[in-house]
């Protein structure tokens, strides 16, 4: 079988490099791009299992922060979501420790209602870390049995493109450079039998990777699956993207801040900080948002700003026929909690699992096609929840919070509010704790809590929630520094 993917950048060549180390004995793959061709490219912060992608590729941690002028990265931190001037952060990892069969913000919770002042985070290792620019490699905390940090990273998605390309040449991808000037389908079955390039050259190929980005140059252009549109959800339709020079520290966590009319992020890098503001073109012109990203950048500006258009939802089949769709022409999410390159590594994974071995089976695809779908939604949910539950007054946020929304979503902060439960769906991205963070950053608290929350005495509760917040911000104030990591990594 000959493998295609049309399309570089960070979701080409993410697709090349691990089809080919797991699958590049029984395929050839072939990966086709052009240098005209610009890819979106500010996809600089990950989420936790970006690290277990590169593990699986045998990328050394310490030259890929190298490589990619990368830093660490414990959460995200969100100002200006619940009212102007508030700040609270989605911090990665376990918070506290869990009461048997109950979340410890029951304890929390029932702490609270005791009178003990506490906030949620002094419970989060990753949050005392990063809010004092600490980091380390900690899988536990010592003498106790509580887990460590949990860590992505910031890093140049160019940079990162461009590594795994050459790691990806070395495992025998060929790459093609060129622009595919029409798709070539079989009359009868409708599947692509080849690209014709500019040049003249044609690619032929047995299946198809749609790597190309908006255009959606195979899964849309040629084998028209349909989009299902979310901006009723989700109206932000534009971005503009702006570097600046580095900023010292350099923070181990991203920035989300809000404006009046969507939010802006701020990434740090070694050798820059990215910029972006993401925002609402019915309420904010491209004009005012350019202006805005300028006036609201920490450092000198290192280029012109980038306006980028989108519309969020997803293909309808992300699998049709012989092609997949991976990457932002598979579908789009705004990058509020940096899911679009997880999005691609769990689509790869996903098309690993059910690779076609001699043909295409209808109830392989159909099932590759409902497990994205589901994925799909439930970030979809978790985003949708940032600006549903916001406590800003003007009219974008207005119309954000009096918006209906998806049933899942609504039974879920239902189910919140009134007994303090999240479940947690099968291979669902975010954690219990990651909704927790949000709901109780943003300003819901449940109106009850668990009944196994009453287990302990007053006595054994004070001592238990002042141990561990102990335990949090001791450990964290003995982390080194993140720079002096960073500096050690990359000497």
């Amino acid at each position: 079988m000959n493998v295609v993917i049309v399309g570089g950048g960070s979701s080409g060549w993410m697709t090349a490099s691990m089809l080919a180390r797991l699958v590049g004995k029984q395929h050839q793959i072939t990966l086709i791009e052009s240098d005209d061709v610009a890819t979106v490219g500010v996809g600089e912060a990950t989420i936790p299992p970006i690290a277990y992608f590169n593990k699986v590729l045998g990328i050394n941690e310490a030259d890929f922060i190298k490589k990619t002028q990368g830093s660490f990265k414990l959460g995200i931190e969100f100002d200006g979501w619940k009212q102007a001037g508030h700040v609270y952060m989605h911090a990665f990892g376990r918070i506290g420790k869990d009461m048997g069969m109950a979340g410890f913000h029951h304890t929390w919770l029932r702490g609270k209602a005791a009178g003990i002042d506490s906030d949620l985070w002094d419970y989060s290792l990753n949050y005392q870390a990063a809010k004092n620019n600490k980091f380390g490699f900690l899988p536990t905390i010592p003498n106790t049995k509580l887990p460590g940090l949990v860590h992505a990273y910031h890093f140049d998605a160019g940079l990162y493109a461009n590594y795994l390309r050459e790691l990806s040449e070395e495992m025998g991808v060929v790459r093609i450079e060129g622009f595919i000037s029409s798709v070539n389908t079989a009359p009868v079955s409708g599947f692509i039998e080849s690209v014709s390039l500019q040049s003249g050259d044609v690619i032929e190929g047995d299946f198809f990777i749609d790597c190309s980005g908006f255009r959606a140059l195979l899964i849309e252009g040629a084998l028209k699956t349909g989009y299902e549109d979310w901006r009723h959800w989700l109206p932000c339709d534009s971005a503009v993207a702006m570097p600046c020079e580095r900023v010292d520290p350099i923070i181990p966590y991203t920035k989300s801040i809000a404006h009046k009319a969507g939010w802006q992020w701020r990434i740090p890098l070694q050798h820059r900080t990215g910029n972006g503001l993401v925002f609402a073109s019915e309420f904010m012109t491209d004009e005012e948002a350019i202006e805005y990203l300028k006036t609201n950048v920490d450092g000198k500006p290192l280029g012109e700003p980038r306006l980028i258009k989108f519309k969020t939802g997803r293909r309808t089949k992300q699998w049709h026929k012989n092609c997949v769709a991976i990457g932002l022409s598979s579908g789009f999410l705004e990058p509020l909690e940096s899911t679009s390159l997880h999005l691609v590594q769990s689509a790869i994974v996903r098309l690993v699992k059910m690779f076609p071995h001699k043909q295409m089976n209808e109830v392989q695809v159909d099932e590759y096609n409902r497990q994205s779908k589901i994925e799909f939604e439930r970030i979809r949910d978790f985003i949708i929840l940032h600006y549903k539950v916001n406590g800003r007054d003007e009219p974008f946020w207005q119309r954000m919070k009096d918006m209906p929304i998806p049933d899942s979503l609504a039974l879920k902060i239902r189910l919140f509010e009134q007994t303090g439960t999240i479940f947690r769906e099968q291979d669902e991205l975010f954690t219990e704790a990651g909704w927790q963070q949000v709901f109780i950053g943003q300003g819901i608290e449940p109106s009850c809590y668990h009944t196994l929350a009453d287990s302990l005495s007053e006595g054994q509760l004070e001592e238990l929630l002042q141990n561990l917040s102990t335990i949090m911000q001791g450990t964290a104030a003995r982390l080194p520094e993140h720079s002096d990591i960073l500096a050690q990594m990359t000497k």
